[in-house]
């Protein structure tokens, strides 16, 4: 039986005010969850102050990103070491807003992966169509390859490790969501994508949905069979909706 995990990803928000506010509403709340996985992805600059306030607590924390690289001349980034040194466990790679603003390529999120697992943290890898490609019936295409990237890479086996994210471009930050039903069918291409190669592996694995998840559709997304919690944007800023998705996890 799979543990449901909510991960909340703060995107480029924040203040250290809001942030106290926010982690205090959490920690205030945290106990009521149930066996539901609860984490944070903080902004990097934040990351150290999250985790002292985060000490103690059941709620984990990840970073947003991890550079490919572990050090050297790449002005503006942030290294796997440097990451997991700040107390996080998880690393968001190959968000669609990576991928779709800054050109990361499948080659590179493998590399991200790679790093991330490298330096004792857990992926999250994202992946997802546009709505172009669901329009064009490419979905399972686009997702395939994504997987296959790291698959290719790493090997399958790397993916005990590590969560998958479901999130269709369409559905981020447009206030639209697939349906339960489009879900869970991504979702179970992406176990059996993954079963073909270790079904030890498909079986264990997290699949996580992303897409405008809020506290009113939580529960029937997460009902799914093949849906294991969600990676939450925009529901994440606010305590209180956050941790209603976390209890419809458990």
């Amino acid at each position: 039986m799979r543990t449901p995990l909510v991960a909340g990803n703060w995107k480029l928000n924040g203040s250290r005010s809001s942030i106290k506010s926010l982690v205090d509403g959490l920690l205030s709340g945290i106990s009521e969850v149930g066996q539901t996985e609860v984490a944070v992805c903080p902004p990097f600059v934040y990351l150290n102050e999250v985790n002292q306030m985060l000490a103690d607590s059941a709620i984990a924390m990840g970073s947003q990103d991890v550079c490919a690289e572990d050090s050297g001349a790449f002005t503006g980034e942030v290294a796997g070491p440097m990451i997991s040194e700040m107390g996080a466990v998880f690393a968001i790679i190959g968000h669609s807003e990576r991928r779709s603003i800054y050109g990361e390529s499948d080659e590179l999120v493998a590399r991200k992966f790679a790093a991330a697992q490298r330096h004792g943290l857990k992926p999250i890898l994202c992946v997802g169509e546009t709505l172009e490609e669901r329009e064009k019936g490419v979905t399972e295409d686009v997702v395939a390859r994504q997987i296959d990237a790291v698959i290719n890479l790493m090997g399958v086996d790397a993916l005990e490790n590590a969560v998958i994210a479901y999130e269709p471009v369409w559905a981020i930050g447009t206030g639209m969501t697939a349906t339960p039903e489009q879900a869970q069918d991504v979702h179970a291409f992406i176990r059996n994508r993954i079963a073909e190669k270790s079904g030890n592996v498909a079986e264990k694995i997290q699949i996580l949905y992303g897409g405008s998840v809020k506290a009113a559709n939580a529960a029937e997304l997460f009902a799914k069979p093949d849906i294991d919690g969600g990676l939450i944007g925009g529901a994440s800023l606010d305590a209180d909706e956050f941790l209603t998705i976390c209890k419809a996890g458990g």
